[in-house]
C-alpha cells in the first residue's frame, strides 16, 4: 500500500526544474487544459440548442430560462476568489478533481429536474461551481510552466471550447432528437468526468535554481594559491569552507555594509508573496481597476450571441437544423482566431494589450452589424467574424494579467481571482437583459445591442490600462527598478574591492 502511494505521488507529485521549462511536463497541462475547456466552456456555449425544448416543456419565457446559464455564469466567476484561495491552500490537483465532479454531478442531475428553479440550482450553482474550480486553476498553472511560448501554447490550449462548440452543437441536437434532452444531458455529465482525470495530471511546479558560485567567488577561487587549494582539499574541508575563510580576511567596515543587499537569501523576500492566499491590493492599481472595468463590460458580448443566433437565424426563415450549424461555423473561426493571435503575440512587435484593443474594437462593429444584415449568408459572414475575434480575446484576456502593463507573472496566481470575480456581475446581466429585449420586442436582434453596448465600454476602459499604468503606478516600480540598481552597484563594488585584494594576496 505504502509502495502504491508512493509510486502515485512519484507520478503526480510536484515537478522540479532548475527554471520556466517551456515544456516538459507543461505539455501534459496543455493537454488538459484542452479538455478542460472542452468540458466546460463547450458545453456551456452549446446550451443554445435546448433552449426551445426547455421553454415547451416548461412553459417558461425566454428571459427565464436564460436564468439558468446567467446563474451558472455568475457562480462560476463570482466564486473565483474561492477557487484561488483553495489552489493556494490546497494545491490545483486536489481542487480540479473536487471541481470535476461537482460538473458531472450537477449536469447528470439536470435530467431529473422538474422546474426551471431547480435546474437554477443544479446547472447555475453545481455545475458552476465545478466550472469556477477547474478552469482558473488549470490555466493559471499551465502559465506558470511557459514564459516565451507562453501566448502560442495558451492559444492552442483554449481551442477546445471551439471544437467543442463544432462538435457539440450538432452532436447533441441529433442525439437529443433521438434520446430526449434528459438522457443528452445524461450523457454530457458523464463525459464531463474525464475533468477529473485532467485534474491530476496538474502537477505543480518547483523552480529550485541550480546552486554554483557567483561571478564573485569564481574569481576568488581562480585567485587562490595552488598550494592552497590542495592543502584545503587534503584536509578534508570542502573548499568552499576556504573560500570563505579568505572573504573573511577581507578588511572589513565599508565594503561589508555595501554587501549587505547581497546577503539577503531571496527565498525569504519571496515569503510574504507564497503566504498570501488572495491579493487584493491590486484593487488599488489604476492599470488593473481599468483592466477589471474592461472585462466586467466586455463579458456582455461572450455569451449572448451563442445563446440566440441558432432563434435569430431560424426567426429569419432559415431552417432549425441548418441554423445549428451557425455555431459550428462560428467554432471553426474562433480557432483561427486563437491560433493566430498565439502567434501574433509571441512575434513580440506589437505590445500585446494594443492587440487586444484592436480585436475588442473590431469585436464592437461586428456585434453591430448582427442587428442590420438579412439571410443565412450575411449572418454567416457575421458568425465569421464574430468567432474570429472572440478567439483573440478569449484567448487572451486572463493570460494578459501575467503582463507586465496588468499586474505581472509573479503576482498573477494571487490577483486572477478578484478579476473573474468582478467579471461575474456582468455575466449574471448579460444573458437575461438579452432575454428581456427579445421578450418585450420579439425581436431577436435586441439582444445583440446590450452586446455591442457592452463591448464598446470595453474598449474604452481597455485603452485606459497603459496611460493608468505609466501614470498613476511608475513611483512604485521606480522604487523597486533602483533598489535593483542598488544592489547591483553595491555587487560590482564589492567585485572592484575582492579583486583589489587579491592582487594584495598575489603580491
Amino acid at each position: 500500500m505504502a509502495q502504491g502511494i508512493f509510486r502515485l505521488k512519484g507520478c503526480l507529485g510536484s515537478k522540479e526544474y532548475s527554471e520556466v521549462p517551456d515544456g516538459g511536463w507543461g505539455w501534459i497541462v496543455a493537454v488538459a487544459f484542452f479538455l478542460v475547456e472542452v468540458f466546460t466552456y463547450g458545453v456551456i456555449k452549446s446550451f443554445g440548442i435546448f433552449l426551445k425544448d426547455l421553454m415547451s416543456d416548461f412553459g417558461e419565457s425566454n428571459s427565464r430560462v436564460s436564468w439558468i446559464i446567467s446563474i451558472c455564469v455568475f457562480v462560476m466567476t463570482f466564486t473565483a476568489p474561492l477557487s484561488t484561495v483553495l489552489s493556494n491552500r490546497f494545491g490545483f490537483q486536489p481542487v480540479v478533481m473536487f471541481g470535476g465532479f461537482l460538473i458531472s454531478l450537477g449536469t447528470i442531475s439536470t435530467a431529473f429536474t422538474s422546474s426551471i428553479n431547480q435546474m437554477y440550482l443544479t446547472i447555475g450553482i453545481v455545475t458552476g461551481l465545478g466550472y469556477c474550480l477547474t478552469f482558473l486553476p488549470t490555466v493559471t498553472i499551465l502559465s506558470q510552466y511557459f514564459s516565451r511560448r507562453r501566448s502560442v501554447v495558451t492559444a492552442m490550449a483554449s481551442t477546445g471550447e471551439s471544437f467543442a462548440i463544432f462538435a457539440f452543437a450538432p452532436a447533441f441536437t441529433a442525439l437529443k432528437n433521438f434520446i430526449g434532452w434528459r438522457y443528452t444531458m445524461v450523457v454530457i455529465g458523464t463525459l464531463q468526468g474525464i475533468i477529473i482525470i485532467c485534474g491530476a495530471l496538474l502537477r505543480p511546479i518547483v523552480i529550485k535554481p541550480k546552486i554554483s558560485l557567483t561571478d564573485t567567488e569564481q574569481k576568488i577561487t581562480c585567485s587562490q594559491p595552488e598550494e592552497q587549494m590542495h592543502g584545503s582539499s587534503s584536509s578534508g574541508d570542502s573548499g568552499v569552507q576556504s573560500l570563505d575563510e579568505l572573504k573573511r580576511a577581507i578588511k572589513p567596515g565599508k565594503e561589508q555594509k555595501e554587501a549587505k543587499p547581497l546577503q539577503i537569501p531571496p527565498k525569504q523576500q519571496n515569503i510574504p508573496t507564497k503566504n498570501k492566499l488572495l491579493d487584493l491590493t491590486v484593487l488599488k492599481e489604476g492599470s488593473f481597476l481599468c483592466y477589471s472595468a474592461f472585462g466586467l463590460f466586455a463579458t456582455l458580448g461572450f455569451f449572448a450571441p451563442q445563446l440566440y443566433v441558432v432563434e435569430l437565424s431560424a426567426s429569419l426563415g432559415t431552417e432549425r437544423n441548418k441554423a445549428a450549424y451557425m455555431l459550428s461555423t462560428m467554432a471553426i473561426a474562433e480557432i483561427f482566431g486563437r491560433l493566430s493571435i498565439g502567434w501574433v503575440l509571441n512575434w513580440g512587435r506589437i505590445r500585446k494589450i494594443f492587440v487586444l484593443l484592436g480585436c475588442v474594437s473590431l469585436m464592437c462593429l461586428v456585434l453591430v452589424f448582427f442587428t442590420v444584415v438579412n439571410g443565412f449568408w450575411g449572418l454567416a459572414v457575421c458568425c465569421v467574424l464574430y468567432g474570429f475575434l472572440l478567439g483573440n480575446i478569449a484567448s487572451t484576456h486572463i493570460p494578459m494579467l501575467a503582463e507586465d502593463d496588468v499586474v505581472g507573472i509573479q503576482r498573477m496566481p494571487l490577483a486572477v481571482g478578484v478579476y473573474v470575480c468582478i467579471q461575474s456581475f456582468a455575466g449574471l446581466a448579460g444573458p437575461p437583459l438579452g432575454g428581456v429585449l427579445v421578450d418585450v420586442t420579439q425581436n431577436y436582434r435586441a439582444a445583440f445591442y446590450s452586446c455591442a453596448v457592452g463591448m464598446g465600454l470595453g474598449a474604452v476602459f481597455l485603452g485606459l490600462v497603459r496611460p493608468a499604468n505609466t501614470g498613476q503606478l511608475c513611483l512604485r516600480r521606480d522604487n523597486g527598478q533602483t533598489n535593483t540598481m542598488v544592489e547591483q552597484v553595491s555587487k560590482s563594488k564589492l567585485e572592484e574591492t575582492v579583486e583589489v585584494d587579491n592582487q594584495d594576496i598575489k603580491s
